[in-house]
């Protein structure tokens, strides 16, 4: 039996990590939208990118490989696409609207913050078993990890 109350508190099924990025936003968005690739994912994992289509209602279709061969589809849409400062997208139907087990709603901030970029990554869950789940597949590194290769990307000089 699942143990989803429509009452609990947001911050009870919500994973989240900052990170201040020495960087311009316009920058730093640029990055999360067109080099996906390079940092959604903990080296020495890989990301494929099938399908990115940046506005709401739009798919999100990305494969994770992992260094043993393991491969992990992600099929979803976006559901808030607002230029240079969010995105929020869920597994939990595809772009044709089919339902799916539903995991998390990733939701992703950006703003200006002391001459660079605060970046915020967050995983909202159904169910308190989501979040646990999601925290014992090492959320944490993971995701801090994924900010530090987007921030190392951003704060190169080109």
């Amino acid at each position: 039996m699942s143990d989803h109350n429509p009452k609990a508190s947001l911050d009870t099924l919500e994973l989240s990590v900052t990170r201040l990025i020495a960087a311009a936003p316009d920058k730093v968005w640029s990055v999360i939208t067109q080099r996906t690739a390079e940092w959604w994912c903990p080296k020495p994992w890989t990301t494929e990118i099938i399908e990115q289509d940046w506005r709401a209602g739009g798919r999100n279709y990305t494969i994770i490989h992992g260094p043993d061969g393991e491969r992990h589809e992600g099929e979803g849409v976006f559901l808030e696409v607002i230029d240079g400062k969010r995105f929020a997208f869920t597994d939990a139907v595809t772009a044709d609207l089919k339902p799916q087990s539903p995991f998390m709603i990733g939701i992703f901030e950006i703003a200006l913050e002391d001459g660079g970029t605060r970046y915020t990554a967050s995983a909202r869950h159904w169910t308190a078993e989501a979040k646990k789940q999601h925290e014992e597949m090492g959320f944490a590194d993971g995701w801090k990890a994924v900010a530090d290769q987007l921030a190392e990307i951003c704060e190169k000089q080109e």
